[in-house]
This record gives structure tokens, sequence and C-alpha cells, in this order.
């Protein structure tokens, strides 16, 4: 899947969260690393596909270039792949032709920021939605419980959201969904159910981490199963998941012993970490949920393509761990006391060094929509970009493929 194009530019990524707190999207963001350079939209458009078929999910493209976007929009795209047109771009008449072309042929484009004069008014059917960020939001100076004076014709997605409560107040204003990771929460216990105790694991979450401290100790398969036995939901989810596609297996697995024959117990205890990082029923922890997965598997995908295998096992369960503090409102030091980790996992967590660590910053840096910090990322690990954007379009079609 090489590709030119991917070893010139820096990819960011962030997720469209609607109101059930469902991931519905993937916004990939474009930085050219150097400002100016001829990109290709061609190869660009090649590069996704091999990843992102039609089917494989929607994808939101936030292009930084405007002559790489106006290639892109003439290229004419699949259908599965989402537009962004800065407002400047679609009030610019010599890009009214393109646009509406795109818009017949079904890609969901999305207007992003204010115009500074009114669009065509055969222009404005064209967008799904608009994208606002919440900093530029005039609704937010609005009196509560006044209607707004100047109605929005279409839905809108709003941006710039880093706090539950941002997300929950964006939702309530009447956004179709919400772009980013909430990530700056203290999450609360009233995230948690009243009748559990403070610190206190769900049966769910007891069961898992259980099992993995059966595994690190070397419990006998029938004590496995036994304990498995116990929460027959968590036993589906674990089989869905081996079975996916994300696993990539050349068999499908039928039950926990097959599972273990096939895998051994190290293989077994990264995804048994996975499903710990995935089962609070809480709706307002998914999007946490979802960014943890992604982590683990754009960590586990560059080591890999490294040669790295056992470092790559444990950067998975790094990324995957790396929110369980919040997800589960405990410190880092807490919870390692009852639940085993790799030694390399517990000093990027807790002491935020190590050999993990690098990696971790990485997939922090391409959460956000800042460039110099994912060059910073690159520059500690020698990182190339074209590695690095390859190894994150995999991880994001794997996990797609996990939901």
């Amino acid at each position: 899947m090489s590709s030119s194009i991917l070893a010139r530019v820096a990819l960011g990524y962030a997720p469209m969260i609607d109101r059930q707190r469902a991931v519905i999207a993937t916004r990939l963001t474009l930085f050219p690393l150097r400002p100016g350079e001829p990109l290709a939209a061609g190869e660009l458009l090649d590069a996704l596909a091999g990843v992102w078929p039609e089917g494989a999910g929607e994808v939101s493209l936030n292009i930084l270039s405007e002559s790489l976007l106006h290639d892109l929009m003439a290229a004419q795209p699949a259908r599965h792949l989402g537009v962004e047109v800065p407002a400047f771009m679609a009030a610019d008449p010599a890009h009214t032709a393109v646009i509406a072309a795109l818009a017949a042929r079904g890609n969901a484009l999305l207007i992003k920021g204010r115009p500074s004069r009114e669009l065509p008014r055969e222009l404005l059917p064209c967008f799904r939605q608009s994208i606002i960020d919440l900093g530029e939001d005039r609704r937010l100076k609005e009196s509560a419980g006044q209607p707004s004076p100047v109605p929005r014709s279409i839905g809108f997605v709003q941006s710039g959201i880093h706090t539950l409560a941002e997300m929950e107040a964006s939702f309530a204003r009447g956004a179709v969904a919400v772009l980013g990771w909430p990530f700056q929460d203290a999450l609360a216990r009233r995230h948690r159910p009243a009748d559990r105790a403070a610190g206190q694991p769900s049966a769910e979450l007891g069961v898992i981490m259980e099992m993995m401290r059966q595994l690190q100790s070397g419990a006998s398969v029938e004590t496995l199963e036994s304990t498995l036995s116990q929460d027959p939901r968590l036993a589906f989810r674990l089989l869905r998941y081996l079975n996916s596609p994300a696993f990539g297996l050349a068999v499908e697995v039928g039950s926990f012993r097959h599972a273990l024959m096939l895998l051994g117990t190290q293989r077994l205890q990264r995804w048994l970490a996975l499903l710990l990082a995935t089962a609070s029923e809480d709706l307002n922890l998914r999007p946490l949920m979802f960014a943890a997965v992604r982590r683990g598997l754009l960590m586990e995908e560059l080591l890999q393509r490294s040669g790295y295998e056992e470092l790559a096992g444990e950067c998975f369960i790094c990324g995957v761990f790396s929110l369980l503090d919040q997800l589960l409102d405990q410190p880092f030091e807490a919870l390692f006391r009852s639940l085993p980790v790799p030694d390399r996992v517990r000093q990027a967590l807790v002491e935020g060094q190590g050999p993990c660590m690098p990696y971790l910053r990485l997939v922090q840096a391409v959460e956000g929509d800042d460039l110099d910090p994912i060059r910073e990322a690159f520059a500690s690990l020698f990182s190339y970009a074209g590695e690095t954007n390859e190894a994150l379009l995999a991880a994001l079609a794997r996990a797609t493929s996990l939901r």
C-alpha cells in the first residue's frame, strides 16, 4: 500500500459521534509537511482505497491544502468518502460546479466555517451538514430558552469538543454529531451506577480481571472456562472479537478452549484487555472506549511493522489501557495492584517512561488537530511519515471491523 503522498503528509483522525454516542464516521485530517508542495489527489485516493473500500465505514476528509482539496473534488472520490469544504471555497463561484457534481454523485459534503458572503441559493442543498466550532457557535450567546433568531437550514456537527459536558450541551442545542474525543474530563462518580461502591468493578469487569489473573498465573483451561461461564454475554463478545476481521484468524473460533489452542495465553491476554476497556455500559463512556481500541490497534500496528512482535503485544495493551483510569475512575497505580500488566505497560502508564511511551505519545498526537505534536512524535521515534500513516490507516480499518 506504499504511496509517495503518505511520505509527504501527516495524518490525524477524530471520530464523528452521534447522539447515541456511536462513531458514525471517521474524520481524517491531512497536513502537508511542506506547505506549497504539489500533492497528487489520485495517490491519496489510491492509498485510502487500499484500507477503506466501500462498505468499510464513512470517512470525512479534512484536507488542509486548498490545491489538493480542489484536485480531489475534481477527481470524484468514492461515494463513501465525505469531503469537508471550507466556507471560503464554497462561496467562490469557481468551485460551484465541482461541489454540485459531488453532491449529485452522493458524496457527503460538509461546509466548514462561516461564509464571508451568502452562498448561491442552489449550492446550500449540496451540503449535508455544517461544521461549527464550539468557540464560534453564535448560539452559545443566546439567552437560555430563547429561540434562535436565525434558524439553521441544515444540521450541524460541533467541533472543538473536549469534555462530556460540552458534548451533552452540543446535543441539547441540536447538534447531529460532535467531532473529537472528550478527553479532558476527570470522570465523576455520577457516571457509575449508584448502587456500586467506589472502586468496585461490575460483575463483568470482575470476571475479565479474574481471567487475566488466572492466565498470568498459568491456570488450567478448565479453570478459565469455569470463570468465563459465569458471564455468557462476555463469552459471546470474546468469540465475536476473535472471529472479527481485525483479528485475522484463518479459521473460525468456536469455543474458548479452541481459542486457547489457537492463540496461546499471551495473545489471549491482549484481547481480554480489549474486553476490559470496552465493558462499560455507560453511553457517555463509549467515545473513550472507541479511543482506547484505536490506540491499542495503532500502537500494535506501528511495532509490528518494525518487527518487534513481543513489544507490539505489550503496546497493544498499553494503548487499550491508556484510558482505563478514566473508564474505571481509578488511578493506574491503584488499578495495577489487582490487575496484572507487563512491566513495560506499567512503566508507561504509571511512570510516563519506557519503550511504550514514545508510541503512546504518537497515538495521542494524531488524535489532535495540530501538526506540531505529530512532528515532535515523529522525531522522537525517528519515524518516517509514510510508515506511520500506513499504520494509522490500517489500524483505523481494523477498528472499524470491531464495531
